[in-house]
């Protein structure tokens, strides 16, 4: 029997709450007091079942309470141990919002008749709206989610409360009868295929927060950290738009930013420090995003310590703009580690927009920590380079090269530049009016660095679009086509006389991501056949997006076979999950590609191209052969030091003719960069006991700059997992006092943002006179 009450004073108010800040001093649209913040979103192609809705079922007795906090003014809630609420929906995922107090109790959420989780509704703060259950895992289909009040909790007959269901309508399904050769796993599915000459493809795991920012952290963790937007994920009452998640269990941690990291940029420093900088100013209007209580981040240094333990408990982002932050503002910002340790910050615009030009462009470098060099004293640097290449010059390609100089590749031009001097060597222009960064984003890597020919760097780019730069929005349209041109450029006096040597790839595409692997081969995934990145900007948008035509299979290059042989799929699985703009992917501890992300929207959607949250899985034949195992490995590894590797080699390869040692940074990725990736083949040779390898560090810090890195043992093709190493000493990069104490004296904290409240107060004393 069901029994229902009208209460218009809910129980669940009788008690003095604590208060809730508001958010930083941000104020909803129209009002000039701070309001709490509430996490329920609807997102476009989703569909919301308010407590009332008749497709609701409820056993137990259940009471009715109104109020405008509750979504559609109405809340259904229990305190009755075992009743329950069911609602059966087609779909891929379902999110469940109700309130949280010191009321409440413990429910235990099932789908499809399983229990999935049990979850503690109690909470010191009265918050309401709150997102409590959430999953986008599930095959496309019919599914039933039942909430049960267990009668479990802090205090007596605890409450439990459903306010809405929000259902996430997702994809149909594949047809019954598949062609396992060009078929891929569906949402929810997991498909292996054992085949040692076959490539993998898995779909497991969901991020929580949308994958526009990745790195790895850790043999069990990787770091993603995406824009200001109603993710799932929620940490303190609001959306979460940085997590971590666990590569091994798949389970997600949110993380605490303070301020909006749009389009930021990030590297490891020589001690292990991860740093993240740049993004978007506070952001208003119908994506509410100041309720969720950001700074500005177009001057930020988000700071995120070394964090090797398994738990990532206590693994946090640190922000203090007052004494923290950049010298100017910097969104779309490309990030690397130089020979001393420390950062070089390149380019960017001085506020968040779509195409740079010459009003908004930041043309200029600085450091982190800031340094004095060539009279800066820490301030930027000016780069004519980043004035030559306007417009499509945003997240310029670089490199730090093996001589001390830094490659830098932008719109269609390319540069060696020597920090140390600040000075510019031209290089040959990119073949046939490509352009290679955003919005036309390429792929870019240094590709295998050895010490067979010294090292030299030798760049690959691949992907772009050769569309005017000079167009407006309005003249580009998401069907223009993509490039399929790859270009290498050898980077010693000979190789530059030549110039770029041009391929093609099987299928054009922009926004590819282009991850190493340890055998020194490079696989190409994600991208767009047609259009242009970004979302909201030109005619023929497919949902919000720029571009069309998802290229979802995979190709494999070999740097190293003959011309016109380099390019295969063979083998590979094709995915059924578009990966666009914000998609990302990187090589992991273990050996397979980790594939995420997907988002051009404003905020969060489920129409076509909608917000990503699934993880796919590649996995090389590597994976399923014999591997090779070290033993106790190494936590450092110094500048040209001898160290021993025991290693188990597989039986089959007692007498294996080619074992490689590959010193490996995974990069940070975002937008197609993968900045700081970089294979360094370490010198080393077998041992006289055959169970032992002796390698040597890197010769110097320009080859492999300090910090973390992760090495391979490759035997006749084959890598073990990566264990992770600190290269260098693991001290942090040199600090001027002089120069952090001038940036802070010569620089605003979040200047953008008081610029737009001093424009304010100008226009409102102009009204009045």
């Amino acid at each position: 029997m069901i029994t229902l009450a009208l209460v218009f004073f809910p129980v669940l108010l009788a008690f003095a709450w604590a208060k809730e800040s508001a958010w930083n001093g941000q104020t909803p649209s129209g009002t000039n007091t701070p309001g709490p913040f509430r996490p329920y979103y609807v997102p476009p192609g989703a569909k919301s079942y308010d407590s009332s809705s008749p497709l609701i079922h409820f056993t137990g007795s259940w009471f009715d309470s109104f109020n405008n906090m509750y979504v559609a003014t109405t809340l259904r809630w229990t305190d009755e141990k075992g009743a329950a609420a069911r609602m059966t929906f087609v779909g891929t995922g379902i999110e469940w919002f109700g309130g949280l107090d010191r009321s409440h109790g413990i429910a235990a959420v099932f789908i499809d008749g399983k229990k999935v989780q049990e979850i503690d509704t109690w909470s010191n703060v009265s918050r309401k709206q709150q997102r409590i259950f959430w999953t986008f895992n599930l095959p496309y289909g019919k599914h039933t989610i039942k909430v049960r009040n267990l009668g479990k909790g802090r205090v007596d007959s605890p409450v439990i409360d459903i306010d809405a269901f929000v259902v996430t309508e997702g994809h149909t399904t594949l047809p019954q009868t598949l062609d396992l050769s060009n078929a891929a796993p569906q949402p929810g599915e997991i498909w292996s295929f054992a085949s040692q000459t076959q490539w993998t493809l898995q779909q497991k795991g969901v991020t929580g927060v949308s994958a526009m920012q990745l790195t790895v952290i850790s043999d069990t963790h990787v770091l993603i950290i995406d824009k200001v937007e109603h993710n799932p994920l929620s940490i303190g009452g609001h959306p979460a738009w940085a997590a971590l998640f666990n590569l091994r269990t798949h389970a997600v941690r949110p993380l605490k930013v303070e301020s909006n990291s749009f389009c930021a940029g990030g590297t490891f420093l020589s001690n292990g420090t991860l740093i993240n900088v740049g993004g978007n100013p506070v952001v208003g209007g119908y994506t509410s995003a100041a309720d969720f209580g950001d700074l500005d981040g177009l001057q930020a240094v988000r700071i995120f310590e070394p964090c090797p333990s398994a738990s990532a408990a206590h693994c946090n982002i640190y922000e203090d703009h007052s004494r923290i932050r950049m010298a100017s503002p910097r969104w779309y910002n490309t990030v690397i580690r130089i020979s001393d340790g420390s950062a070089m910050i390149v380019g960017g615009s001085k506020k968040g927009g779509w195409m740079n030009n010459e009003t908004v462009n930041n043309p200029t470098i600085e450091y982190w920590p800031p340094k004095s060099i060539h009279n800066s004293i820490g301030l930027p640097i000016h780069l004519p380079f980043l004035v030559r290449t306007l417009n499509a010059n945003l997240f310029p390609i670089v490199f730090s090269l093996p001589d001390d100089r830094i490659f830098m590749a932008a719109n269609q031009d390319a540069i060696i530049y020597d920090w140390r001097t600040n000075q510019e060597r031209p290089l040959p222009r990119i073949p046939n009016e490509c352009r290679v960064t955003y919005p036309m984003a390429a792929a870019g890597l240094l590709l295998p660095l050895s010490p067979e020919d010294g090292y030299t760097a030798e760049i690959l780019l691949c992907g772009g679009s050769t569309i005017d730069d000079k167009k407006p929005g309005y003249e580009i349209s998401s069907q223009d086509s993509a490039s399929s041109q790859c270009s290498r450029l050898l980077l010693t006096d000979q190789g530059i006389a030549a110039g770029w040597v041009v391929e093609q790839m099987p299928e054009a595409r922009h926004m590819p991501d282009a991850v190493l692997l340890p055998t020194g081969e490079v696989l190409i995934v994600n991208g767009a056949g047609t259009g242009i990145s970004g979302y909201g900007n030109v005619i023929d948008q497919v949902g919000q997006s720029n571009a069309d035509h998802p290229v979802l299979t995979p190709v494999l290059y070999d740097p190293t076979a003959p011309a016109g042989q380099r390019f295969s799929s063979e083998g590979m699985r094709s995915s059924a999950i578009p990966r666009m703009y914000h998609s990302v992917a990187t090589l992991t501890p273990n050996g397979d590609i980790m594939v995420a992300g997907s988002n051009p929207n404003l905020d969060r959607s489920e129409v076509k191209y909608g917000t990503e949250y699934r993880v796919e899985w590649v996995g090389p034949p590597y994976m399923k052969k014999n591997r090779p195992l070290v033993h106790k490995p190494p936590k450092a590894l110094l500048y040209g030091q001898n160290l021993t590797l025991s290693v188990k080699f597989p039986s089959s390869t007692a007498k294996a003719r080619n074992i490689k040692v590959a010193l490996m940074d995974l990069g940070f990725v975002t937008h197609a960069v993968h900045a700081n990736s970089r294979l360094v083949y370490l010198s080393s040779s077998l041992v006289s006991d055959g169970h032992s390898l002796q390698i040597t560090g890197p010769p110097r810090p320009a080859v492999y700059p300090p910090g973390p890195g992760w090495i391979y043992v490759i035997v006749d093709n084959v890598p073990s997992v990566g264990f992770q190493v600190m290269v260098g000493n693991g001290d942090g990069p040199p600090v001027d006092h002089t120069a952090w104490d001038n940036l802070l004296k010569m620089t605003a904290v979040d200047q953008y943002e008081a610029s737009k409240k001093m424009k304010g107060k100008k226009k409102g004393s102009m009204s009045t006179t």
